[in-house]
């Protein structure tokens, strides 16, 4: 028989049943990972009611007018795997409660993929984005435009360099950078394509108006013209260069980003009023990206750094990976080399590249005049105020590589070759002051910018004199010049392989060597870059 209820037992039975209720569904909320979801799901909906914007499928995101959080740093991204670490120390892209920004520092950071660089640019001149991406080499294309510069762009971070990110892809018959001469190659304009082909045919003694550049305006439609028939090479991202030359019979990589592997630097920068208004926040901002970045180094850390990444740009965590394993993410130390704040460093820095190509681009017609100087468009407070914080040796800058010699060197197939003319006291293979500042102007950029490629130097000499005398002062005048690269830029011995060639190698309608500018022709150092 049935009990009937009083009216007390039911109002109890409902508290006790609201009650699991509210603390089951907590418990759900805060302990599980559907919960953690939910939450951050209602987070970026209050965020994009907060801030007015909307974010469409392919990441690109709309401003609706309405003020945004002056607490949460809004950082526009593209498809790039360099940005790992930040994504790892934020616990994913949307500014959350769970970021270690947040909780270690008290801000939020929000990442917004946005591949489109117009885009992005025209969102950070309407403050939709308070820090966005570029290279250091491409910079300049904004700091020379009268407008962009009026609101003081500056670089404050870098973030990378590219390590086979970006490569060069060549059909048939085209076996190093000097066969490019008279080529057709398809080039993203303006971009840092053009900084990985000018850098490359130098390395050759090319120049940029030597080839015939089929202009596109981005790397992925330079991979879709090389598979046509209408251009015999392209610079291109990766995977492109690998999909690209499986479509194409005959073709290959001929060079990436791991070769050449201080050419293509990533940086972030911000408008001079928004870096000065929260200084703190930046320095902290960077900070906790170098933090991320060191603690990628554990395996568990680096695959929820893929996840994040994954997540991002909508593929699999295991093609995150391969985004990142194209990229070297620059640490405290290399930001020091980079921003010139290191005065023994003699590699790469961001003022070469920067000014470099703010000249090419002006040859190339794609800037109007040369941009303001590296120093006025930078901003160093991240970096020097971070100082005290990022200490110790996992903080430190890359190291040199470290070759190994092989004798198939000697032999082996040459990416480029660049013959200078270097002018020797008859007999003699001591370097003249004149002679250490041809190597400087004409040969020491591209070594530093192929740090991980050998160089192969040949010493080359007339007939005049015996074989065996010439061969012996060619090999001393080919190693004189290594000991100086190596001691001067303080690169591994081992990068440089010494051959003496001796009368043997003429230069093509030379061989008789019967006239004295034949003669000065065969007197010659070749620089040879050769794949390690």
């Amino acid at each position: 028989m049935a009990t009937r209820l009083t009216g007390f037992s039911k109002l109890l039975i409902t508290v006790l049943l609201l009650a699991a209720i509210f603390f089951g569904g907590r418990y759900v909320l805060n302990n599980t990972g559907f919960g953690k979801s939910l939450q951050n799901k209602a987070q970026e909906a209050q965020t994009a009611q907060n801030d007015g914007s909307t974010t469409s499928n392919n990441g690109t995101t709309t401003n609706t007018g309405a003020s945004k959080d002056p607490n949460t740093i809004k950082v526009q991204l593209v498809s790039w795997g360099g940005y790992a670490p930040g994504l790892y120390f934020n616990e994913g892209a949307a500014e959350n409660a769970n970021s270690r920004f947040f909780k270690e520092y008290g801000f939020k950071v929000d990442f917004k993929l946005e591949n489109d660089l117009i885009n992005a640019l025209n969102g950070w001149t309407a403050d939709q984005y308070d820090v966005i991406v570029q290279t250091a080499d491409a910079f300049p294309l904004y700091t020379s435009a009268d407008d962009i510069n009026s609101l003081a762009p500056k670089a404050f971070m870098q973030v990378d360099w590219s390590r086979g990110g970006d490569a060069i892809i060549v059909k048939r018959g085209i076996n190093k950078i000097n066969d490019l001469k008279g080529k057709r190659i398809a080039v993203a304009v303006p971009s840092p394509a053009q900084t990985l082909l000018i850098s490359s045919l130098e390395a050759a003694g090319l120049k940029y108006s030597d080839v015939s550049v089929v202009k596109t305006t981005d790397n992925i439609k330079a991979a879709e013209l090389f598979k046509s028939n209408d251009v015999d090479a392209a610079v291109v991202w990766s995977p492109d260069d690998i999909l690209s030359t499986q479509a194409v019979p005959g073709s290959k990589i001929l060079l990436t980003t791991k070769d050449q592997s201080h050419i293509i630097a990533d940086i972030f920068f911000a408008k001079e009023s928004y870096l000065n208004a929260n200084k703190d926040k930046i320095q902290k901002f960077y900070e906790g990206w170098m933090k991320g970045l060191v603690e990628l180094q554990q395996p568990n850390n680096y695959d929820k750094a893929a996840k994040y990444l994954g997540e991002l740009n909508g593929v699999s965590p295991d093609d995150a990976k391969g985004m990142m394993q194209n990229v070297y993410w620059t640490n405290h130390g290399d930001n020091i080399n980079f921003f010139g704040l290191n005065p023994s460093y003699k590699g790469v820095k961001g003022q070469e590249l920067y000014e470099k190509m703010s000249k090419k681009f002006v040859e190339t017609g794609d800037a109007e005049k040369i941009a303001p100087s590296w120093r006025s468009a930078i901003w160093t407070g991240a970096v020097t105020g971070a100082n005290t914080a990022l200490t110790g040796a996992a903080y430190g800058s890359e190291k040199p590589k470290v070759f190994t010699a092989n004798a198939s060197d000697v032999t082996a197939e040459a990416i480029s070759t660049k013959p200078v003319s270097i002018n020797f006291e008859s007999g003699q293979f001591v370097l003249s002051e004149n002679a250490k500042t041809i190597i400087d102007l004409q040969f020491a950029e591209v070594a530093k910018t192929f740090g991980n490629s050998k160089i192969r130097i040949e010493g080359n000499t007339d007939n005049v004199g015996s074989k065996n005398s010439n061969l012996t002062l060619s090999q001393k005048r080919a190693k004189s010049v290594a000991d100086y690269l190596q001691k001067e830029y303080g690169m591994d011995p081992k990068k440089f392989v010494v051959v003496g060639n001796g009368p043997d190698k003429p230069v093509d309608g030379c061989e008789s060597n019967a006239t004295p500018d034949c003669k000065a022709k065969n007197r010659r150092t070749e620089f040879q870059l050769i794949a390690d």
